[in-house]
């Protein structure tokens, strides 16, 4: 049996947990919440690129998407960051849902699973 390996950890969560081959990611939101929905899903994309590149594995590799929106009339902006990012060939299965969010600011936040290489 594999140890799990936490990466970032605070006394309330931590950004990624790694088990038996998977990187499993905390919900990511941006750094800069004054940013448009676009600006801010690309951020949060960023960041995930940043933490997959840490497990060693990337975003070919993500097996499961959870995106979560503060107003879906804000959809297509949202879609638009995440299809100039999502790897060609490779788009995992994903849910996107509207939620309010734990920042009032904050207008997107994405949870992914992947496979490591």
């Amino acid at each position: 049996m594999s140890d799990i390996k936490r990466f970032n950890v605070e006394k309330r969560l931590s950004d990624m947990a790694i088990y038996n081959g998977v990187a499993y990611l905390a919900g990511q939101v941006p750094d800069d919440s004054s940013l448009n929905i676009e600006g801010q899903t690309a951020q949060v994309l960023a960041t995930i690129d940043k933490l997959l590149e840490t497990a060693g594995t990337d975003k070919s590799r993500i097996l499961m998407a959870q995106i979560f929106v503060a107003n879906m009339a804000e959809f297509p902006g949202m879609n638009k960051a995440w299809d100039a990012w999502v790897a060609d060939g490779n788009a995992p299965p994903r849910a996107t849902v509207e939620a309010r969010l734990a920042n009032p600011d904050f207008k997107v936040e994405i949870v992914v699973t992947a496979a490591l290489r």
